[in-house]
């Protein structure tokens, strides 16, 4: 394929995931209006008026959608950078400059990243080539409590375009990677753990935005 054709077939990816958020936003949108209908009805009944609710509800939809603007375009303290990597298909193991690693060249095959928790370590040229495809790859060692290993599991179960698996290896209890960027934490309520899920999950850093996270590895 052409680089005109890749750029082309990138941007179309991009196009229909943005449209796919976009209607995600509305159902949500949709479905709190129906809420707020219901719950008005019943507050009419009982107090005979909805005003205030109504422009309550609208106001915190307002508040949440900025919330989620600067949450993109704000630096996240802590994280860590790096620029211009490599991203050639290679069959041999790969040494990266970074644990976990973040990025670089990677296996031919990725894997799978569609909310998927593993119990074992993953190949980590297989992981940066999730990466690759706008995956967040959440990784912990044995300093994680327990209890934060299972919020982590149940947050990554509800994510697309995320893993989670352990890392022995990395310093900090918990990290976050996503292709180029990086964020060690000591626990999962940290609020960056969000923060970052938000801005980088398919964010502008993806090389291949919108390729696939199945069909790929499972273990």
């Amino acid at each position: 394929m052409s680089s005109a054709n890749k750029k082309l077939a990138a941007a179309e990816r991009r196009a229909k995931i943005d449209e796919l958020r976009r209607q995600e936003r509305a159902r949500e949108r949709r479905n709190k209006t129906i809420t707020v209908a219901v719950c008005a009805a019943i507050f009419t009944a009982l107090a005979g008026g909805t005003g205030y609710l109504l422009v309550t509800v609208k106001g915190d939809e307002k508040k949440e959608e900025k919330k989620q603007e600067t949450a993109r375009s704000t630096p996240i303290k802590g994280e860590k950078t790096w620029d211009e990597l490599s991203r050639n298909h290679v069959a041999e193991p790969v040494s990266y400059p970074m644990t976990p690693a973040a990025g670089g060249d990677h296996a031919q095959a990725w894997m799978n990243c569609d909310g998927d928790v593993y119990a074992k370590e993953v190949g980590q040229e297989n992981a940066v080539h999730a990466l690759e495809h706008g995956a967040v790859w959440v990784t912990y060692n044995d300093k994680a409590p327990a209890a934060d290993v299972k919020a982590l599991k149940e947050t990554v179960s509800k994510t697309p375009y995320s893993l989670l698996s352990p890392h022995p290896e990395q310093k900090a209890p918990i990290a976050v990677t996503a292709w180029g960027r990086q964020l060690e934490l000591n626990d999962a309520s940290d609020p960056r753990f969000d923060t970052f899920l938000a801005k980088y999950v398919q964010g502008e850093q993806t090389p291949e935005p919108g390729a696939a996270c199945t069909n790929g590895l499972t273990a």
